[in-house]
């Protein structure tokens, strides 16, 4: 069973900055596209960014230029990090891996549990 692992989240001042992570313990993510998405307390969720197979970064209009996503550390490890937070942005946040980006979270078969990042002074 293929388990995605977040970290990072956390609570954090608007206007501040987070770096979250994604691995699955004893993979290589290489080869894979990794989704984030993130999920409000009563919202829908929501797709924030994508990184493909071939390392070609895809960003939903309303994270560009807040939200960068990476992938390092021998392509063990995707990174999302975002800036500039707002109360808003306040959710849980998971990554899901899949062969192709999409918006749409059905198509990622294998899911993490989420991290929860909370914008608040």
């Amino acid at each position: 069973q293929v388990q995605l692992v977040e970290s990072g989240g956390g609570l954090v001042q608007p206007g501040g900055s987070l770096r979250l992570s994604c691995e699955v313990p004893g993979y290589a993510l290489d080869g894979y596209s990794i989704g984030w998405f993130r999920q409000a307390s009563g919202e829908e969720r929501e797709w924030v960014a994508c990184i493909g197979s071939d390392d070609q970064p895809y960003y939903v209009d309303p994270f560009k230029g807040r939200v960068t996503i990476s992938r390092a550390n021998g392509e063990v490890t995707v990174y999302l990090q975002m800036s500039n937070l707002k109360p808003e942005d306040t959710a849980v946040y998971s990554c899901a891996l899949s062969d192709f980006c999409s918006s749409d979270y059905r198509n990622f078969g294998y899911r993490g549990q989420g991290t929860q990042v909370t914008v608040s002074s």
